[in-house]
């Protein structure tokens, strides 16, 4: 059996640290050490001790008499009949959904905004005798996100399963500024809060702003990754309370009182009234009758007379230790009702029912310096949640736990996002994520174009090739591998989109073997059929789209997706590829779809007939053209009789992620213009762009660049009555006659040229001469500019 025999001094130096009073004395502590035999080991320490005691726990009575000195100090310090009250600490718990939710909300709507957020956090009494319940932030604690503000309910009260408690978030941008926060000026903040409600009466009408917590947190969006640390701040009582006695409650009340009380508590929980209220009086008449009320009702129970406890819902498991809701429930009562012994009843449950004998009832005595009858005075608090028994923020990944898939969608749009933080407020993504791309080509601008819009977020691209890969491939086009060449190579469509969903699993591709039917390649008689079939399937892959991109390598491969997508008014965008140079372009709205009147005045002179050739209208207002509008023929064919650089794309290897990307930005600066596929074209530093230059910049309608000169310049070119693809005459046409419009187009080269009038202005145009007149006249007045 050990003994202590402790010399001190006539003032120890007492220090309290969170749970204990440490105390430093003087440098001789005998030990003794009485084994079974009778004989006593012993062993001085000549150097300083500390000696802690816990506040459950008393000093020894076998001590010396110098010891007493020590005990007496201890009744001082709030021990005078017993232990000081132990409170068991507040436990977190957050759900996932939280996480995600804090992220969207981190993405969408904050930004860099780094103001605090109000929160909700839910907890409920203790349920099981072996795990106290924490309390818990789920996915709905967070507030909603614009988009959801209609249609998400609030939260919802008398789940006698969440207590609901008003929380602050504080999350920052990055991960020096979590370390930076004042961590203690942050607890004090919030212990401001409580100390207000209670003098003001707020927490006697909402009792849960008594159990108000704090969390601090960064979330790095790009590892999922999130750093946090809760805390409960807990008023300090000065002395602290001391418990007087501490059983179950069982023990406490009689038979007849502990049958009311029990019945008492299952009525108030099953109440949706008061199912979730956490704080409330114990009542129980000289009858044994207990009645539960609420704190606002104090006053009405001193009348009775009745014997009071003062009762909450009770997170705690331990049979010893009252939960910490207590705490700052001692300081109301206290400073409110100046009651100095209180009884207290630990409400715990068993299967969704009160158990008496999992709940405690005790009795503390309370003391306080007189300031805190003074509402400006605050008491000190504590309440940083431990992590494994130290004082550290906790850390979570929630990376490996994710769905891969999820997490490459979270990551994909993570730089979109990022995007409207400072840069681009106005980007619309869900446009994006719901536009449908149908890609005319999977070459090599098909493949970097493909790229392009997945990285602007787009989900749903179709892309329509009927060439297999071949060995040259895989170097300029980038969907492609050696695997994809072997055995007489994939088809291209097909890899292109197999490879499009390794790249992103979340991309919704499908690839379309087929052939364009084309002008200038005449169809046998046998082929007329698969040849119109293939028109069909065309027209409903076009009219099933919101944007085409022509990126076929032959002109005539552009004429029919051009009709088609002038006579759906589809945004239609075109890349074309020289050796050194390129088109990147968008078409104008279609010739039956747009307001303007492309008025045809009856013109016999090559003057008029050359107007149809000017970028501008008499009003002005002429709509802009397609990629046929400034061809004087029609498309014929380009692939017959080529030698072999002819026949494949020689173009050098820079130009086409050039073109490409491109493209897919006319696409994205037109679905963000306020007229759309009817804006007009802007022209780069033109003085006129400022007045009405978007947040994306300008949208010309056709960009043509060289390599060879490293330059670029945008153009305006408007429609043309002529035109083989586009104008009105040739898009009627087709609506007149369909099929055997198209199947004569491509039968007979001269047909497009004779319907628009093109051989008529042809032969105008040869039979027109110039007079020049070589006589130098002074007056320059008389000099006409062509």
């Amino acid at each position: 059996m050990l003994s202590y025999s402790i010399s001190i001094p006539e003032k120890p130096i007492l220090r309290n640290r969170g749970g204990s009073f440490t105390f430093i004395v003087s440098p001789k502590l005998q030990i003794c050490n009485t084994g079974g035999g009778g004989e006593r080991e012993r062993g001085i320490r000549s150097d300083p001790i500390r000696l802690g005691f816990l506040f459950s726990q008393t000093v020894p009575s076998f001590v010396t008499q110098r010891a007493i000195k020590l005990k007496s100090f201890l009744c001082m310090a709030g021990q005078e009949s017993g232990a000081v009250l132990q409170f068991a600490p507040f436990q977190s718990s957050v759900d996932e959904g939280f996480w995600h939710r804090l992220s969207s909300l981190k993405l969408n709507k904050l930004g860099i905004d780094d103001s605090p957020i109000s929160i909700t956090g839910f907890y409920a009494p203790c349920s099981h005798s072996q795990v106290s319940n924490h309390l818990t932030l789920l996915a709905e604690s967070l507030p909603p996100e614009p988009s959801e503000q209609s249609s998400t309910p609030p939260i919802s009260r008398g789940n006698r399963n969440r207590c609901s408690v008003p929380g602050i978030l504080y999350n920052t941008n990055t991960l020096e500024s979590f370390h930076a926060l004042d961590k203690q000026s942050l607890l004090k903040a919030e212990a401001e809060k409580i100390w207000n409600d209670i003098h003001s009466g707020r927490a006697e009408e909402d009792c849960s702003v008594l159990s108000r917590f704090l969390l601090i947190s960064f979330a790095d969006l790009k590892k999922w990754s999130f750093h946090y640390w809760f805390a409960f701040p807990a008023l300090v009582l000065d002395p602290p309370a001391t418990l007087v006695d501490l059983k179950p409650a069982s023990q406490w009340f009689s038979l007849e009182e502990a049958e009311s009380v029990s019945a008492a508590c299952n009525e108030w929980r099953n109440s949706s009234s008061t199912a979730d209220v956490p704080f409330f009086l114990v009542s129980i008449a000289s009858n044994s009758r207990a009645t539960i009320r609420h704190l606002k009702d104090w006053e009405a129970c001193q009348e009775d007379g009745h014997k009071l406890l003062f009762g909450f819902y009770d997170p705690c498991h331990l049979p010893k230790n009252p939960g910490w809701p207590l705490r700052n429930f001692l300081v109301l009562i206290y400073s409110r009702w100046n009651i100095k012994k209180v009884q207290f009843l630990c409400y715990r449950e068993n299967r969704g029912f009160a158990d008496l004998g999992l709940s405690l009832v005790g009795e503390a005595q309370i003391s306080a310096p007189q300031e805190w009858r003074d509402e400006l005075h605050v008491p000190n608090v504590v309440g940083w949640e431990l992590n494994r028994g130290k004082k550290v923020y906790r850390c979570i990944s929630l990376a490996k736990s994710m769905d891969p898939t999820r997490l490459a969608i979270s990551a994909a749009d993570l730089n979109l996002k990022l995007m409207r933080w400072r840069a681009l407020p106005s980007l619309n993504l869900n446009i994006l994520s719901t536009m449908k791309c149908l890609l005319l080509g999977a070459g090599t601008l098909g493949c970097q174009v493909a790229r392009m819009l997945m990285a602007w977020g787009v989900r749903k691209i179709t892309l329509l090739d009927n060439g297999k890969v071949a060995m040259s491939n895989p170097l300029r086009q980038s969907l492609y591998t050696l695997d994809d060449c072997l055995n007489g190579g994939e088809f291209k469509a097909l890899a292109a989109v197999n490879s499009l969903k390794r790249i992103f699993p979340a991309v919704e591709a499908e690839g379309v073997v087929m052939a364009i039917p084309m002008p200038g390649h005449p169809v046998p008689s046998q082929e007329e059929e698969s040849v119109l079939d293939d028109c069909r399937c065309l027209c409903e892959l076009i009219e099933s789209h919101d944007a085409v991109f022509l990126l076929t390598d032959t002109r005539e491969s552009r004429w029919l997706p051009t009709l088609l997508c002038a006579n759906a008014n589809k945004m239609t965008i075109t890349a074309a590829l020289g050796f050194d140079s390129f088109l990147v372009m968008r078409h104008g709205a279609g010739p039956l779809s747009s307001t303007i009147d492309n008025r045809a005045e009856a013109m016999n002179a090559l003057s008029a007939d050359m107007s149809k050739f000017s970028p501008t209208d008499s009003d002005g207002g002429q709509r802009l053209g397609c990629y046929f509008c400034n061809d004087v023929v029609a498309p014929v064919d380009s692939t017959s009789n080529r030698t072999l650089d002819q026949q494949c794309t020689v173009t050098r290897p820079g130009l086409a992620p050039i073109a490409s990307a491109l493209a897919v930005e006319l696409l994205v600066g037109i679905l963000h213009h306020p007229h759309g596929i009817f804006a007009e074209g802007d022209i780069a530093n033109s003085s006129s762009n400022g007045i009405n230059e978007q947040p994306l910049g300008i949208l010309p309608h056709q960009i043509r660049g060289s390599l060879a000169q490293f330059s670029q310049m945008t153009l305006v070119g408007h429609s043309s009555n002529s035109c083989t693809a586009c104008c009105d005459t040739v898009v009627s046409e087709y609506r007149k006659r369909g099929m055997d419009f198209i199947l004569q187009a491509i039968n007979h080269p001269t047909y497009l040229e004779d319907l628009t009038g093109l051989t008529e202005l042809m032969k105008s145009a040869s039979s027109f001469k110039l007079d020049w007149d070589n006589d130098t006249d002074a007056d320059d007045d008389d000099c006409v500019e062509i």
